[in-house]
Parts: C-alpha cells; sequence; structure tokens
C-alpha cells in the first residue's frame, strides 16, 4: 500500500489520539468554568482530534521531551485562546520568542506544503490555477503560504549578502580614502603654518 505525503496529518492526528485514548483521556475537553459569575456564555470545548490540537500537542510533548499526558492542558490553552494560527505563536514561543522564518523552517502544521491540511488540496478542490496568486482559501493559517524551499532561499541571501559585504567593502576604502585626504591636508596646513 503506497503512501502520499498527505498521509502524515492522518498519521498524526492516529497517533496522538490513540495515545489519548490508551491514557484514558476524552478526546473533548470540557470547557473551563466562566471567569465572571455574571458571563452568559462559555467558551466552546476544545476537540483533541483536530489536527491543529494533536499539531500542538506533539509540539509541546517533543519540545519538553515529556508525556502527552502532561501537555493536555497546555494544548487546550493554545487552542481554546488563540486557535489554529496560535501554532505559529506557540512556535516561536518554543523558540525564545525568536520570529520563525517558514522559509528555512517547516511549518509545524502543514509540514512546508503552503496549504491548510484540514482543508482539500486545490486539486481535490478543483481550483483555477490563478487562484495560486489571488486571495486563496487553503492558504496554511500558521505559515501563511510561506513557500519552504531553504536551498533556493539561501542561495538567494548568499547572493544579497555579498551584495552588502561588496557595499561594505566599498564603503570602507571610501571612508579610508578620505580620512586618508584629511590627513594630508592636516600635514600640508601645518607644514605651511610653521614654515612661512
Amino acid at each position: 500500500m503506497s503512501t502520499t505525503f498527505y498521509d502524515q496529518f492522518t498519521r498524526r492526528i492516529t497517533t496522538v489520539t490513540t495515545q489519548l485514548t490508551t491514557l484514558g483521556i476524552p478526546l473533548t475537553a470540557p470547557p473551563p468554568p466562566p471567569t465572571d459569575s455574571w458571563a452568559s456564555s462559555y467558551p466552546v470545548p476544545v476537540d483533541r482530534s483536530t489536527l491543529a490540537w494533536c499539531t500542538a500537542a506533539q509540539m509541546l510533548t517533543d519540545h519538553h521531551h515529556t508525556g502527552i499526558d502532561r501537555q493536555v492542558p497546555a494544548a487546550d490553552a493554545v487552542l481554546r485562546e488563540l486557535g489554529v494560527c496560535g501554532l505559529a505563536q506557540l512556535h516561536s514561543d518554543l523558540h525564545h520568542g525568536a520570529p520563525i522564518d517558514y522559509r528555512f523552517t517547516l511549518c509545524p502544521y502543514c509540514s512546508g506544503t503552503g496549504e491548510d491540511p484540514a482543508q482539500p488540496t486545490c486539486e481535490e478542490a478543483g481550483c483555477p490555477p490563478e487562484g495560486e496568486f489571488a486571495d486563496h482559501d487553503h492558504i496554511c493559517p500558521v505559515c501563511h503560504g510561506a513557500d519552504y524551499q531553504p536551498q533556493w532561499f539561501a542561495e538567494e541571501h548568499m547572493i544579497d549578502l555579498e551584495e552588502l559585504l561588496a557595499d561594505a567593502i566599498e564603503e570602507r576604502r571610501a571612508r579610508q580614502e578620505r580620512a586618508s585626504l584629511r590627513n594630508r591636508i592636516r600635514t600640508l596646513l601645518r607644514r605651511r603654518g610653521t614654515h612661512p
């Protein structure tokens, strides 16, 4: 039986939900009690069998090297407070608040495809080719469709860095020439001032 790239998302859900079931943890998180006794609306319970929740739980367990049972409340909080987009914030937080450049780092949610894996692919949905360049419904909510191609972007960055280095070298030469010229003028003026 052949597997496709997209099978990894189903496997991620299966792996995490199996662990939860084995540990006796329900697949739906109960809503927390309201913080305000006058509140009329209760937060929506979190579905722990979604790809987003499973991704958050997996990111937390991998980062903290703990069992999934220890990270369930944290994954609940991320999805309850920030939704799927919260995975980008979680990813940044796990890297000590550093910004994540998804051109070089695989998106934990879509694994670098740039499309939302919870929705049908463009092929399955029959999207027209020009949809790729317009506001597209399938863009990943975490990396916002970043084009993960480190080999291409690394080459582009090297070209940019070489240009910056060449500019810096040229600027340094120009500064040295200006400083040398100032020194020569100063020396000439001193000589003229001491010898009439």
